[in-house]
């Protein structure tokens, strides 16, 4: 049912008046408390999903942030990784410079005085770094004869005669061993004890105890310390990753790293894989059989300068690609924390549009209340100015 009462035009433009200043009260109210003046889609259409979409993308890029940072992560971890490597292989160049120091010599001086065969010539067979050779000593030959044949097979300045000239003496920059024990005794070295050195199918005579050989056990040593090197660097290589990502234990598709930019995954960086094994640097194992020569078994561990030399050419073409590696990863390190920091500021910007779209003044809705809350009094007020008309007539009715 309709009502009936019946107001003024001036009231009714008041009370108009004070409906509208509530319904702005409340608008203003709404947005101090909730800092937006687009909420939902009734207040502004347009503004409020422009403001969706941007928060979207906004909120999208952040995801991929989290993504770049490991990427960046795992970059550094190869990094850091290849800094240690490098470390060891400088230490497996001083373990090889330190063999190639190491001087191999056989010293010693003969027991007996030589005596030359006087019915036929003597061939002596000797082994100089554990390859073959001899010398052929001429029948009834003088001291000086059989020293001069053999500096000719093991080299000059290896063999001499003592103060007596009557027996020889050995000064050799190598290992020298004899192939049988008469090749010693013919020369006036006493017999040796024990078993003698292995080279290939071929095994000397036991030492004679009037010789010394040094250096041959300290480059083996060498040798070992080397290889315990490798096996570190092989170690390094395979622990250098993160979150199970692994930049330089072998190159291969499934090692790649990549970094997507875009949520649409079109923009983005392929880290590839490296090896930087000992296999993939090029560093081989030291054994006992020589690279220098011909692959004879027990020629190897340091035992060749050559050897050595080839080893240390192998550690400075490693040491090569590890700089160049480490210059790759960082340069692809600078992209994508080039790219993580153009992220961070293009999401910034998508949240302050976002935000200036739908975000309300707070000052200008502060002062807007205190306006509204004055509007509603002088409202109220001339609201009861209004009805001071009536309220004359009432008092006539009293």
């Amino acid at each position: 049912m309709s009502s009936d009462i019946t107001l003024t035009s001036a009231t009714r433009q008041n009370l108009l008046s004070l409906q509208d200043t509530a319904a702005l009260q409340a608008t203003t109210q709404g947005r101090l408390s909730t800092g937006k003046k687009v909420s939902s889609a009734l207040d502004n259409p347009v503004t409020f999903f422009t403001s969706q979409s941007l928060d979207q993308r906004s909120g999208d890029l952040s995801s991929l942030l989290d993504g770049i940072s490991n990427g960046i992560q795992t970059i550094q971890a190869a990094n850091q990784g290849i800094t240690s490597i490098q470390k060891l292989v400088d230490q497996a160049k001083s373990v090889a410079n330190q063999a190639l120091s190491t001087q191999i010599t056989t010293t010693g001086t003969a027991s007996t005085a030589f005596a030359a065969s006087t019915t036929a010539a003597t061939t002596i067979n000797l082994f100089v770094n554990g390859a073959s050779t001899a010398a052929t000593i001429p029948t009834s030959a003088t001291i000086d004869q059989a020293i001069t044949a053999l500096n000719t097979a093991v080299g000059a300045g290896s063999f001499s005669k003592d103060t007596t000239g009557t027996k020889i003496i050995i000064n050799a920059s190598s290992d020298v061993e004899f192939a049988t024990a008469a090749d010693q005794t013919n020369l006036g070295f006493a017999n040796g004890s024990g078993a003698g050195t292995t080279y290939g199918a071929t095994t000397s005579a036991a030492q004679s105890a009037d010789l010394t050989v040094s250096g041959v056990s300290a480059r083996s040593s060498l040798a070992s310390q080397f290889n315990s090197l490798l096996t570190q660097i092989d170690q390094l290589a395979t622990d250098a990753s993160y979150n199970g990502v692994n930049l330089i234990a072998g190159k291969g598709t499934n090692n790649n790293l990549t970094i997507n930019f875009n949520p649409k995954g079109n923009s983005s960086l392929i880290v590839q894989s490296l090896d930087e094994t000992s296999n993939g640097l090029g560093l081989k194992a030291i054994t006992s059989t020589s690279a220098s020569s011909g692959g004879i078994v027990g020629q190897g561990n340091f035992l060749l300068n050559k050897d050595i030399n080839s080893t240390l050419n192998s550690l400075t073409t490693a040491s090569n690609q590890l700089r160049s590696d480490s210059s790759t990863f960082g340069s692809n390190l600078s992209v994508v924390q080039n790219r993580q920091d153009f992220t961070k500021n293009l999401v910034n910007v998508l949240d302050t549009g976002s935000a200036n779209l739908t975000n309300a003044d707070l000052n200008e809705e502060a002062a807007n209340s205190q306006a509204l809350s004055t509007r509603q009094s002088l409202g109220i007020s001339a609201l009861s100015l209004a009805n001071t008309a009536q309220q004359g007539i009432l008092q006539l009715l009293r």
